[in-house]
């Protein structure tokens, strides 16, 4: 048996409770993982808010898709993206249903070698937003001596794509909160505030153009000054503003078969960029499984930049 938080309804936070779950060993090409560390999303509270409907009979709803742990179980034929899987290998687990638990089975294609110098945390959060940060600067084609204008540049994805767009050596424009400007920096970005103005602070950071525009706020402000300042509308791109994207011809990524090959098929250069140093996942804070309604809560309020992790 094993330790799982679940929606025993729909609603809010109010709904998750913790309950026992048998687990079973791992058969063929699958792997048992002892989880460290749970990666929390908002697409997790998504899933009981309603959003996607209320059916009663999928109750109770299991929930999370990224965790890190260790391997205690393989079955026959285990082999990952990175090769064979043993007992003891540290790993990251992505792309599967209900990570929030205390241990895992799963098959051995969502397993990933985790680097060493990685934190169990960093992993845990590392493939949600890697990934889609990953999606986002594939479909724009961001490429040395780009400029590119990324909104909400200090959120859990847009983070990351200001790491890897500076590492393919874009110059990089963020927006943010003035809280957050001084990290920005560190990341080797160039941060203006949100609100009136927004465009001629922008330029005036841009003395050749806006090249590419990236959206993971989803406000008409971020859609309409990157319809304004990017020439191309191929090389802008929402992870958020859907009907917009739809209404104004621009792209959008998530949700579809092509952004979950582009994501599955980036995992390992990903994990390879993050034990480089290419890029860091900001953890905002962390909260012990049983204290997982409060970390739903917090998530959808105000809070610290950076990923929310569950620890088993």
């Amino acid at each position: 048996m094993t330790r799982v938080a679940v929606a025993t309804a729909f609603g809010g936070p109010e709904v998750l409770r913790i309950i026992d779950r048998e687990v079973g060993s791992p058969g063929a090409g699958q792997v048992l993982v002892d989880v460290r560390a749970i990666g929390v999303n908002p697409f997790d509270y998504k899933v009981y808010s309603g959003s996607f409907g209320t059916d009663e009979s999928t109750l109770p709803l299991s929930l999370g898709s990224e965790a890190s742990g260790v391997v205690t179980a393989v079955g026959p034929s285990a082999t990952g993206p990175g090769g064979p899987i043993s007992v003891g290998d540290e790993v990251i687990v992505s792309g599967v249903k209900g990570a929030y638990a205390e241990e895992l089975l799963v098959s051995a294609d969502s397993v990933v070698p985790k680097p060493s110098d990685l934190t169990w945390e960093a992993a845990a959060g590392l493939f949600a937003a890697g990934g889609t940060a990953f999606d986002v600067l594939a479909v724009t084609q961001v490429s040395a001596g780009d400029t590119v204008l990324v909104h909400g540049a200090a959120g859990g994805v847009g983070s990351i794509v200001v790491q890897l767009a500076r590492a393919r050596g874009a110059h990089v424009i963020g927006t943010a909160r003035a809280i957050n400007h001084d990290a920005l920096r560190a990341y080797g970005a160039e941060p203006v505030e949100y609100g009136d103005g927004l465009l001629e602070r922008v330029r005036a950071l841009a003395a050749e153009g806006v090249d590419a525009a990236i959206d993971t706020a989803g406000t008409d402000e971020a859609v309409d000054a990157s319809l304004e300042l990017v020439p191309n509308k191929a090389r802008i791109v929402t992870i958020v503003a859907f009907g917009r994207a739809e209404a104004d011809g621009f792209l959008s990524v998530g949700g579809n078969a092509e952004s979950g090959v582009r994501r599955r098929n980036a995992r390992l250069e990903l994990v390879k960029a993050a034990g480089a140093g290419d890029f860091t996942v900001p953890i905002a804070k962390t909260f012990p499984l049983d204290e997982v309604a409060l970390a739903h809560q917090e998530l959808q309020s105000q809070h610290p930049r950076g990923k929310f992790i569950l620890l088993p």
